[in-house]
């Protein structure tokens, strides 16, 4: 609850006895005003939760919707940063700068990747008006170059009108062994999996603790919780019992379950008894194409998504049973919703490690049904086939990132016990995320800030929705509402939709995409292209939508990274990202959050410890389980351990011991040719191991730990170590990404490997 600064107007004289004190009055939230909270999921498609057709269990979810309503037509930005940006600001996401990921400024006005200061956040309206502030879980709305230990940190939650934080900070992290962060600061898991730990569960413990404390020590004072949970986004994790649970359901294929799930829905009423079964031969294929052996390996994929989403639900019906037991659940506007529709960037067979198709920009190689015992794992990196993600979006077309339906179409659940009474109710008016700041600020009696901190705001662009809580016939307020994502386009106004899947296009050229036209009012899932029959109502979409899109800064479009089928086009979508131009890095053991993307070039990283007999540990280490690379002592020598997406490990041992006293150990890389290069151990400058690394790319970790694992022994082993914290002292630790040459020895042993090639 905040102080106003106001004119002090006391009366002071000579003596305190005899001045007058006076206190700045405490600026307090409306009377009866509601606790908030914001649940917010990933890449969870329209049909994924149970009160919206799907097969998997959410008892949770279900019985919260049968406490308020659901709608039917509640559309989103096609990817997760837009519409957290959205979600928050409650204005259009190009408008405030995040046009694509929050991971990159690109140089354009839409695209900065963090959101402009005039376009204030609810987390910043309702602190100013007397509630206090939290954000729990995924934020993703701060550059990449930000996100280290030492900030800046004015894009970080603490910054944006959150009172505290705990969470990660970056688009997903290891559900095991997460990239945490407590307020400004990054911190360690506060236990092991092997001890029980799972980042749902712990964010649900935070969200817990701190309503806990606020109702405790400030109970006139409402809360506003944003808790944004890891799920349902790769990898995909989850405890193994909760993924055993679903051995089995899978098995009859995403063909016959999205039939099944389409039964249910219009059973449910959720969609229209006049809705079609879309489908999809591009992207997805026919369950009956695969063998009996990859049928099994597929389903278990989906088992795993399955579990994932069925742990989530039991960490969310914990924190509605903690709000029940204060008794504040009757008093709090709960909003449950999904970033953007499913992903499809599993591939068409799935893959073990997420992180080998962004990098490699080529098709994972299938697994084994042996192999498969581990998704779902602290091992595994795991995201379900691209098949799978359009089930999640019956009866929709297409996925995460594209503008139709199967990308922008999500749940949407808002229970308000003591306003909203039509219990379980379904309401088909369209409205968009934008909406949820008005509609919040409404229940909530707080205006729009004509200033934050000094900056004055900008309208927003969205419409209040508490009129369809009690009119559930009423017309949608919402006139228009545009869509963009990575050339992806779609424009819906007054009950039709136009748009353009720019992918299917084999050209850059924005002009050659092929437009589409749904009248959305009667066709639920686009499943009729009216574009022929009505080329008039086409046009005049498409001019509005590039009127729509001058006026929100859309322009420079970017390309499709799903463009190329063969993996990710992101060399062509970050042409104008800017580079870091520093080439030599000190670093201390006291760095946290500590970034050094290694060049697909020669470098040298030197440590300079202390070392007596019988020292051991982490020198240096980038990466986790899923893929790093480490140098570290153990057994009194030094290794080098390269993890190649959990593919390939190499390792190298260096021939003798290494010696007592201040050493300086290094690991000297050097590139043969693209792809393959040599690297070697040096203790005081001498050589004393090597060994030939041959992938691409070589190295795509970041995220340096000095003295330590990061967060996991990055070899896929050792665990029983857990950090390996070195147990001596470690000086500094010199990365040098123009490794100095004239080693006359390095040189000869060079020419050896290039002639043995």
């Amino acid at each position: 609850m905040s102080i106003q600064s106001e004119e002090f107007k006391g009366i002071v004289k000579t003596h305190y006895l005899d001045s007058v004190p006076w206190w700045p009055e405490r600026k307090k939230a409306p009377e009866s005003a509601p606790n908030v909270l914001l649940i917010l999921l990933d890449d969870t498609g329209f049909a994924d939760v149970g009160c919206y057709g799907s097969l998997i269990e959410t008892p949770n979810i279900d019985a919260l919707a049968a406490d308020g309503l659901r709608y039917q037509n509640f559309h989103v930005n096609p990817m997760c940063s837009p519409t957290r940006a959205s979600l928050l600001s409650g204005c259009n996401h190009h408008a405030v700068g995040m046009g694509y990921l929050a991971n990159y400024d690109l140089g354009f006005e839409g695209y900065r990747g963090r959101i402009d200061r005039r376009y204030g956040l609810i987390s910043e309206a309702l602190a100013e008006n007397g509630y206090n502030t939290f954000a729990v879980g995924k934020w993703h709305l701060a550059n990449d170059s930000d996100l280290s230990g030492v900030g800046p940190f004015d894009d970080w939650p603490l910054s944006r009108g959150f009172n505290k934080y705990y969470g990660f900070l970056n688009a997903c992290t290891n559900q095991f062994y997460p990239s945490l962060v407590c307020g400004n600061e990054f911190v360690d898991q506060p236990k092991t999996p092997a001890e029980g730990y799972h980042l749902s569960e712990d964010l649900t413990d935070r969200a817990i603790k701190y309503i806990g404390d606020s109702k405790s020590k400030a109970p006139d004072i409402p809360f506003f919780c944003y808790l944004a949970y890891g799920s349902q986004h790769s990898p995909l994790q989850a405890p193994k019992e909760y993924i055993d649970m679903y051995k089995g359901r899978f098995d009859m294929g995403w063909d016959a379950y999205r039939r099944e799930v389409f039964r249910r829905q219009k059973e449910l009423g959720i969609i229209p008894a006049s809705a079609v079964l879309t489908e999809d031969r591009v992207y997805a294929e026919a369950w009956d194409s695969c063998s009996d052996s990859e049928k099994r390996v597929l389903a278990r994929y989906m088992e795993v998504y399955a579990g994932f989403l069925t742990h989530t639900d039991a960490q969310i019906g914990r924190l509605l049973n903690y709000l029940k037991k204060i008794g504040q659940y009757d008093n709090t506007l709960i909003i449950f919703l999904s970033d953007n529709g499913a992903s499809p960037e599993g591939t068409p067979r799935g893959i073990k490690n997420t992180m080998y198709h962004f990098f490699t920009e080529k098709y994972p190689p299938a697994i084994s049904e042996e192999e498969s015992a581990a998704l779902g794992s602290e091992d595994a990196y795991c995201h379900y086939p691209t098949s799978w993600a359009h089930a999640s979006g019956t009866p929709l077309r297409l996925y995460k990132s594209w503008s139709h339906n199967g990308g922008v179409k999500v749940p949407c659940i808002m229970a308000y016990p003591r306003v909203i009474k039509d219990r379980g109710g379904i309401r088909g008016q369209y409205h968009h995320v934008i909406d949820v700041y008005k509609t919040v600020a409404e229940l909530c009696g707080i205006e729009e800030p004509k200033a934050i901190k000094g900056v004055p705001q900008e309208p927003k662009h969205g419409v209040s929705m508490v009129y369809t809580f009690e009119h559930p016939e009423e017309p949608t307020r919402r006139r228009v509402q545009y869509y963009e994502m990575l050339g992806n386009r779609g424009i819906w106004a007054d009950g039709w939709k136009a748009v353009a899947d720019h992918v299917q296009n084999p050209s850059f050229d924005f002009s050659k995409d092929r437009w589409e036209l749904y009248h959305t009012d009667a066709d639920f899932s686009e499943a009729v292209d009216l574009s022929a029959q009505c080329p008039e109502k086409l046009r005049e979409l498409v001019d509005l939508w590039w009127r729509e899109a001058g006026k929100y800064k859309v322009l420079p479009m970017l390309e499709s990274h799903m463009k190329k089928m063969e993996g990710y086009h992101s060399k062509a979508i970050l042409r104008f990202r800017p580079s870091a131009k520093r080439t030599r890095h000190i670093l201390y053991p006291e760095m946290t959050g500590g970034s050094v993307p290694l060049p697909q070039s020669s470098f040298l990283i030197k440590v300079y410890a202390d070392y007596a007999e019988g020292d051991e540990g982490v020198l240096f280490s980038a990466g986790d389980n899923q893929s790093g690379h480490a140098l570290y002592i153990s057994g009194g020598r030094l290794i080098y351990h390269h993890n190649w997406f959990g593919f390939r490990h190499s390792s190298v041992e260096s021939e003798a011991v290494v010696p007592e006293g201040r050493r300086e150990l290094a690991l000297d890389f050097t590139l043969l040719r693209p792809g393959a290069g040599l690297a070697r151990l040096l203790i005081d400058g001498k050589p004393a191991g090597s060994l030939r690394l041959e992938a691409s790319p070589l190295f795509p970790f970041g995220g340096m730990s000095i003295g330590r694992f990061g967060s996991v022994s990055v070899t896929g082993k050792m665990k029983e170590k857990k950090l390996f914290m070195y147990t001596n002292s470690i000086d500094r630790v010199e990365v040098d990404l123009e490794r100095p040459t004239g080693d006359g020895e390095l040189t000869l042993e060079m020419e050896g490997e290039l002639r043995r090639e």
